[in-house]
């Protein structure tokens, strides 16, 4: 789970706004909001960016670590 599309609604950008500023396709920031596309991390921190925000907070925030993490 990420936070992409939190980020781009509060800062009003569209999904092909968004793709356009990280030089990818509207389908790409689909996919990676929704869980379907694991972006590299070059992406990713394209992502955080654009977004304004940083990859711990877009990526890993609130993610729950499971047993074997701790």
């Amino acid at each position: 789970m990420n936070r992409v599309r939190e980020h781009r609604k509060a800062l009003k950008l569209s999904q092909l706004e968004l793709a356009r500023q990280v030089e990818v396709a509207r389908q790409t920031i689909n996919l990676i909001e929704n869980d379907k596309y694991n972006p590299s991390l070059d992406l990713c921190i394209k992502l955080a960016l654009a977004l304004k925000t940083d990859l711990n907070t877009l990526f890993w925030e609130g993610i729950r670590r499971t047993d074997n993490e701790k």
